[in-house]
């Protein structure tokens, strides 16, 4: 459990979105930054899941925004980015960790409203984005994007169609965008955390036992080495 903010604040006065912000992995990745002392803006649908992660952060000594949204609005992804520029003119880090599972089931089964809604918070709203924040991150001297992936976005495995899909999409988005701004400050990877205890992996897995897996800490503790202003490699894909 975060407890306080560190002496040396290595990302004091840097500001990081993270979406998905309100559990799980988002959640331990915002409390992570808040405690190396970036402020952080918070993209999430539950306003109640926000508030506890905000206090959770308060309590460290840290700041945070709350941003209460559906990524598949996609015109308030517009508005959040211009929001961005007119209060902070930049953005440091931006961590896309939002997604849904859908329902695990053969390809010909998949109903066409749950493989849209997949596709639109998996990918599309991560195209999105990137279309609004990629002048924010190049306006930073170290602009750091971190896209959270999946083993399944690499490896076909049955019955997972719609959510294996988007993340593959997603990861040609972010290699491409990698080699787009390869010239520029900022750095781009990719994610993949495993198996960790979370709500989407027990619902994928309602039987397995949450004590077996890591924790989303450990993933917190991966994301925040990535994102950290000193030279990094671009177009990393790493699993934990």
């Amino acid at each position: 459990m975060v407890t306080s903010l560190q002496t040396e604040s290595r990302l004091g006065g840097r500001n990081a979105l993270i979406t998905g912000a309100s559990r799980g992995i988002g959640r331990a990745i915002a409390l992570r930054l808040a405690r190396e002392g970036a402020h952080c803006v918070l993209v999430a649908r539950t306003t109640g899941g926000l508030e506890e992660v905000d206090d959770e952060i308060k309590a460290l000594g840290g700041t945070a925004t709350l941003v209460p949204m559906d990524l598949t609005d996609f015109p308030a992804i517009d508005r959040l980015g211009a929001g961005i520029l007119d209060r902070y003119g930049k953005l440091d880090i931006f961590v896309g960790n939002a997604g849904i599972l859908g329902k695990l089931t053969p390809v010909g089964h998949i109903q066409p409203d749950v493989w849209d809604q997949v596709i639109a918070t998996n990918l599309t709203a991560n195209w999105r984005l990137i279309r609004s924040l990629d002048p924010l991150l190049r306006a930073s001297d170290a602009g750091r994007v971190v896209m959270m992936t999946s083993s399944v976005g690499k490896e076909a495995r049955a019955y997972w169609g719609a959510y294996a899909v988007s993340k593959a999409g997603l990861e040609n988005l972010t290699l491409t965008y990698a080699a787009e701004v390869e010239k520029t400050t900022v750095r781009v990877s990719l994610v993949n955390p495993g198996a960790t205890r979370t709500r989407m992996r027990e619902e994928a897995y309602p039987g397995e036992n949450p004590e077996t897996l890591k924790s989303a800490d450990v993933v917190a503790d991966s994301v925040a080495r990535l994102v950290m202003p000193n030279p990094m490699e671009n177009g990393q894909r790493i699993s934990i």
